[in-house]
């Protein structure tokens, strides 16, 4: 699993480790796991460190020292190292000393540095920290939009990434790989920061650190949550998920989400609604009602909403009412906009919402928020979709904070948030995963069904509603890239839920996934 801390974490376990560490003892610790990687580089890119054309973009404080100090160990294995200081009279003194000594080469005169820029093997971009905030300033904006030849290393995250959020205010320096430092930063995993930050390696420095708030699944983690069928296993011990969806003018819509729930894990699926008679002739083992949920039988979990029109709201009630997981999609959630929060109230199961921000625009307009988080008192105007989409990490935490359920916003980074305690105080920060897989290809009608039968199937199957919230969009995502094939083909829902099975199976196995191209998005719409 990976695991991303925010800044004020980090700085405090720097801070508690170089009060026990000779001085400088930690800068030089980054310094070399990044100039190791450097090197790596530049071996892959040119066969050879000695001779690369290496540019340091250094700005003030520590940053530009790990920048500064790196860019010294390369020069020193022969590399042509200029340094550009973007804030000469600010630059780290230790660092800039230290490039020197080697026989780098320090110029101050912006032409010079972009020029050095552009025809540059490698860039280490150390011009803003995990501290920054808001874009790149103006004397660093010219370095966003020059062309460049050499890969580009941003030095703990992307110049111009909001190292906590992923938010990206201006212009950013886009990078090929980043070298983070002691732990992920959330900025790294969550768009729009995460397009920007390229391949992600950390470089261990010896941090003791809290459990963190946001975290990422990977492969083993998955594996072990899948639910796996014992030798006295029956289909109503796995666990029976019902399936209210569709309707007539969007009848596609519970073929999807049932051919999701179908492999999801649950022993059976149960489907209710107007749909009943093509649902069965297209999956004959499903069972089905023309009703609603209230008569539709015993199920340990609801999915409710996709496509489910007019009739949503009477099964939204239905489903809510059943002391059982609900997992609320599309028109479910239109619904529950249109009620707010309370239609939630007093319920002791779990609930999952799964919006797309245009929906979580509506959900937080619901329960009375803008698009800051403020009430609508304070706000003049409802949130807006393009603003959510650019604050992903926010936008899940108040959704959840909202309506004391858990979040799966959908996207180009798909974000699961939990509310956060009943307790808690101040900004709500419930747990949060980021899903690390899925393909710009996803953006096709029908996937948001498929995916919210397989996590209701994953619900009935007894998971948490944030575990099968992960486990779906994490299958739901490798599903696409394995429909979607190398380099990448459009695909149709069907395709992505009749891939499941195999990407299941990868993971049990421990196949590692394809790398995900940092173009790519993970949307599951």
């Amino acid at each position: 699993m990976r695991h991303a801390h925010r800044v004020e974490v980090v700085r405090a376990a720097e801070a508690e480790l170089m009060a026990r560490l000779p001085e400088g003892t930690l800068m030089r610790r980054a310094a070399t796991g990044l100039a190791v990687t450097c090197a790596r580089l530049l071996t892959r890119r040119r066969g050879r460190v000695y001779g690369s054309r290496v540019v340091v973009l250094a700005g003030s404080g520590d940053n530009g020292g790990d920048a500064l100090y790196a860019g010294a160990e390369l020069a020193r294995r022969g590399a042509r190292v200029t340094a550009v200081l973007l804030a000469p009279g600010r630059a780290h003194g230790g660092g800039l000393a230290a490039l020197r000594a080697a026989h780098g080469r320090v110029v101050v005169e912006q032409e010079v540095g972009l020029a050095d820029f552009s025809c540059a093997d490698l860039v280490l971009d150390g011009i803003v920290g995990i501290g920054g905030r808001g874009g790149l300033r103006p004397e660093a904006e010219p370095y966003a939009r020059a062309a460049r030849t050499g890969v580009v290393v941003a030095v703990d995250v992307p110049s111009g990434v909001d190292a906590d959020t992923g938010e990206v205010a201006g212009a950013a320096l886009r990078a090929d790989v980043t070298v983070c430092f002691g732990t992920h930063k959330p900025g790294l995993l969550i768009d729009p920061g995460a397009s920007y930050a390229g391949a992600v390696q950390l470089v261990g420095i010896g941090l003791e650190l809290p459990p963190a708030d946001v975290t990422a699944l990977q492969h083993a983690d998955v594996a072990a949550l899948l639910p796996v069928p014992g030798a006295e296993s029956d289909k109503y011990r796995r666990g029976v998920v019902g399936v209210a969806a569709g309707s007539a003018r969007y009848p596609g819509a519970a073929l999807l989400a049932v051919a999701g729930a179908l492999r999801g894990g649950a022993g059976a699926v149960r489907y209710a609604g107007t749909a009943a008679e093509e649902v069965v002739r297209r999956f004959p083992e499903t069972l089905v009602t023309e009703g609603g949920p209230a008569g539709a039988g015993r199920v340990q979990a609801w999915v409710v909403g996709p496509g489910g029109g007019e009739g949503a709201g009477r099964a939204l009630a239905e489903a809510l009412a059943a002391d059982v997981p609900v997992l609320v999609d599309a028109d479910g959630l239109t619904e529950l906009a249109r009620l707010g929060p309370g239609a939630l109230a007093g319920r002791t199961a779990p609930t999952l919402l799964t919006p797309h921000t245009g929906e979580a625009a509506r959900l937080l307009a619901g329960a009375g928020a803008g698009s800051d988080g403020g009430t609508r008192s304070e706000q003049t105007r409802p949130p807006a979709a393009d603003e959510l989409a650019a604050a992903r990490l926010a936008t899940a935490r108040r959704l959840a904070a909202a309506y004391r359920a858990t979040v799966l916003l959908k996207g180009s980074t798909t974000v699961v948030a939990d509310p956060p305690p009943a307790s808690g105080r101040g900004y709500p920060r419930g747990a949060v995963r980021v899903n690390p897989t899925g393909t710009a290809w996803l953006a096709t009608a029908g996937s948001g069904d498929v995916l919210a039968g397989l996590a209701g199937s994953l619900l009935a199957a007894g998971l948490s509603a944030p575990d099968a919230a992960a486990v779906a969009a994490y299958l739901h995502g490798l599903a696409a890239r394995r429909a979607a094939g190398v380099p990448g083909a459009p695909v149709t829902a069907s395709e992505v839920a009749a891939a499941l099975p195999a990407v299941w199976n990868d993971v049990r196995a421990g196949a590692a996934p394809e790398p995900r191209s940092r173009r790519e998005g993970g949307t599951g719409r």
